[in-house]
C-alpha cells in the first residue's frame, strides 16, 4: 500500500470516528430531551399547580443553579475526573457572600465576587491535589467536600446567615422582561462555556486529556497547568451557583448543597458526558439539568418524600451510566 493510500485510509477512519461521536452525542441529547418533554407533559396532568407562573419561575431559578454547577461538573468529567466537593463549596461561597453583605456592608456585586473567589480557591486546591499531589480526583474532591462542609459549620456556628437586605435577592429572584435573572445568567454561562469547549484550544486540550492523558502530555500539552485551570474555572462556576442559591432564599444556609453533587453528576451524564472522559457537551448538560429540576419540582408538588427523591435520582444515575457504557461498547464494536 502506498503512503498516499495509507494517508487516505487514516483520514477516512478519522472522519468515521468523528461521525460516530457526533451521532452518539445527538442520540444522548435526543433521548434526554424526549424524557424531559414526557416528564413535563406528565406533570402538567398530574398537578394543577405545575403550569402556574410562580411554579414555572421557581423551576427556572432552580434549574439555573443546577445547570451552572452541572456545567462545571461537565468540564471536570470531560477530563476523566469528578468533583464531589461542589455542594460544600457552593454552601461555603454562598455563606461567605451573605456574610460580607450583612457584616461588612458589601454590595451584591462585591459579595458575588467574593463567592466566585471562594469557588476559584477551592478549584485551585482541587487542581493542585490532583496534579501536584497526584491524588485521584475522587479522593481529592472527597476531602475538599469534608473540609468545605466543616468550615461552613465552623464559620456560621451551624446557624443560617439572616438579616440580609431585599436587594440581596436580585440574583436568585430578580427578573428581566419576565425572565428570571438567574436563567439569563445560566444562558450566558452555558453559551460561554460551550464556545470555550468547542471553539478554543482550551477546549481541545480538555477533550484530549480526557481521551488519553499520556498522549496529550506527549503531544506537548502542559497537562498539570491545564487540568488545574479546568478545576479553577469549575470552581468559579460553583461559587457563582452558590451565590445564586443563597440569593434565592435571601440567606446563607450552612446545610445547603448536601447531595447536590448527585444532581449535577446526573445532569451531566444524562446529557451525554461520559464518566470515562473525553465526551460531553454543554447542550446536553442543560437538558439534563432541566430534567433533574423537573424531577425535584414534581416530587414536591406530588408530596413525594425527599428520601424517595434521592432514590429516584440514584436510579436515574444508574440508567444514565448504563446507557453511556452501552453506547461506548456499540461505538467500539463498530470501530
Amino acid at each position: 500500500m502506498s503512503t498516499a493510500e495509507a494517508s487516505a485510509g487514516t483520514q477516512r477512519g478519522d472522519i468515521a470516528d468523528w461521525l460516530r461521536e457526533r451521532v452518539s452525542h445527538a442520540v444522548s441529547e435526543f433521548t434526554a430531551a424526549t424524557a424531559l418533554v414526557v416528564l413535563f407533559v406528565a406533570l402538567t396532568f398530574a398537578s394543577p399547580y405545575f403550569l402556574t407562573a410562580d411554579n414555572l419561575f421557581n423551576i427556572g431559578a432552580q434549574t439555573a443553579v443546577i445547570a451552572i454547577i452541572a456545567t462545571a461538573q461537565t468540564m471536570v468529567i470531560i477530563t476523566k475526573g469528578i468533583d464531589l466537593s461542589v455542594g460544600s463549596v457552593a454552601a461555603l461561597a454562598g455563606v461567605l457572600g451573605a456574610m460580607t453583605v450583612r457584616d461588612l456592608g458589601f454590595s451584591l456585586l462585591a459579595a458575588t465576587a467574593v463567592a466566585i473567589g471562594v469557588g476559584a480557591l477551592a478549584g485551585l486546591l482541587n487542581g493542585l491535589l490532583v496534579t501536584a499531589a497526584r491524588i485521584p480526583p475522587f479522593i481529592a474532591t472527597l476531602g475538599t467536600m469534608s473540609v468545605g462542609r466543616g468550615l461552613v459549620f465552623i464559620i456560621t456556628g451551624a446557624v443560617g446567615v439572616y438579616g440580609l437586605p431585599r436587594s440581596f435577592q436580585l440574583l436568585g429572584n430578580g427578573e428581566i422582561l419576565g425572565i428570571p435573572f438567574a436563567v439569563v445568567i445560566t444562558v450566558l454561562v452555558a453559551v460561554g462555556v460551550a464556545f470555550l469547549l468547542s471553539q478554543t484550544r482550551f477546549g481541545q486540550y480538555t477533550y484530549a486529556m480526557g481521551s488519553n492523558l499520556e498522549a496529550a502530555r506527549r503531544s506537548g500539552i502542559r497537562v498539570g497547568r491545564h487540568l488545574t485551570g479546568v478545576y479553577v474555572l469549575a470552581g468559579v462556576l460553583v461559587g457563582l451557583g452558590g451565590m445564586i442559591a443563597a440569593s434565592r432564599v435571601n440567606s446563607g444556609q450552612p446545610n445547603y448543597g448536601i447531595s447536590l453533587e448527585l444532581d449535577v453528576i446526573a445532569a451531566a451524564v444524562i446529557g451525554g458526558a461520559s464518566l470515562f472522559g473525553g465526551q460531553g457537551r454543554i447542550v446536553g448538560t442543560i437538558i439534563g439539568a432541566f430534567l433533574i429540576a423537573l424531577v425535584r419540582n414534581g416530587a414536591v408538588l406530588l408530596d413525594i418524600s425527599i428520601h424517595y427523591q434521592q432514590v429516584i435520582v440514584g436510579l436515574i444515575i444508574w440508567a444514565a451510566v448504563y446507557f453511556d457504557q452501552y453506547r461506548r461498547r456499540r461505538l467500539e464494536s463498530r470501530g
